[in-house]
């Protein structure tokens, strides 16, 4: 089971984490730059492959474009519609020096794109194409992460699955390096506050409709991986519903419940762990919010 649910101790790999949420920054600013805007910043997101990570198609002009992160070879791959390709090697490098690449390779293949290159919803605001602090690649580690990454993938369509109201997909946000999938009640919500080290009008548009949304996240600012769920606008008695598992516990700064990845990690049926964990924390939010879950639910 540990093979499925690698270690990812945080402290172990803290620099590749922050090297590598960079540079898929900026390849997730080309698809925010390039594809059609969507409800809620959906046409921003990656997805699971069974290699790493992928923009799906893009469109350019007349054609299509995608960029895939391969964690199985380490590298990153554009490919075209028109049979083009261009490879770029994952391995310890600068950030800038990653975009000085990445963006010539784009090039090379006829396309033009300029992106903000200050990062968002990281503290450290350096520039992109002027980082040279951020030099760190541990292929094992990122390994790893994918392959959490493609375990809970597999779990949230599962849940994702009994949901039949608007639902987004299971994506992977590129800010923070989390993995979720939102439900939607159908109502408008209030609109939302400010996040730090985000545009506001980002999280108006994110949080237009009243949510619950679970997933997974590394755990920068905490200290260890986690899954996490939340409800907004949060209904009241929230953090103080019972859930599951008896590991899951409601952190009063971060405003959601947490799942320790230990242990789903450890348990012996990490499956049902995280799905209880999902439903449990659904439950909380649409029981006490009174969504119409005779409609919503499969």
């Amino acid at each position: 089971m540990n093979e499925l649910w690698p270690e990812l101790n945080l402290d172990a790999w803290q620099a590749t984490y922050d090297t590598l949420n960079r540079w898929m920054q900026i390849v997730g600013k080309v698809r925010l730059t390039l594809a059609p805007k969507m409800n809620h910043w959906w046409h921003t997101t990656l997805y699971l492959t069974a290699r790493g990570l992928t923009t799906s198609p893009i469109p350019y002009q007349k054609k299509n474009f995608e960029i895939d992160f391969d964690f199985i070879d380490h590298l990153v791959r554009i490919e075209t519609n028109d049979g083009a390709r261009e490879e770029i090697k994952l391995y310890p490098r600068s950030v800038a020096d990653f975009y000085r690449e990445f963006m010539s390779r784009l090039h090379s293949l006829g396309i033009e794109d300029s992106i903000w290159t200050v990062p968002v919803e990281i503290a450290e605001r350096t520039p992109l194409d002027r980082d040279e602090i951020h030099a760190s690649y541990d292929a094992d580690y990122a390994h790893r992460f994918w392959q959490i990454l493609a375990q809970t993938d597999r779990i949230l369509k599962e849940f994702r699955s009994r949901f039949i109201g608007k639902v987004s997909p299971v994506h992977f946000f590129w800010g923070a390096l989390d993995i979720a999938v939102t439900r939607f009640s159908g109502r408008r919500a209030p609109e939302h506050g400010p996040i730090p080290n985000m545009a506001r009008f980002v999280a108006v548009e994110a949080y237009s409709h009243e949510v619950s949304s679970c997933g997974f996240w590394p755990g920068a600012g905490l200290g260890e991986a986690s899954f996490y769920a939340y409800a907004y606008p949060e209904p009241q008695g929230f953090k103080t519903y019972k859930v599951q598992p008896k590991e899951a516990y409601y952190h009063d700064a971060f405003g959601e419940f947490l799942l320790p990845y230990s242990a789903v990690r450890k348990s012996s049926s990490p499956d049902e762990v995280l799905l209880s964990f999902c439903q449990s924390t659904y439950e909380a939010a649409a029981n006490l919010a009174k969504w119409d879950r005779a409609e919503l639910e499969a």
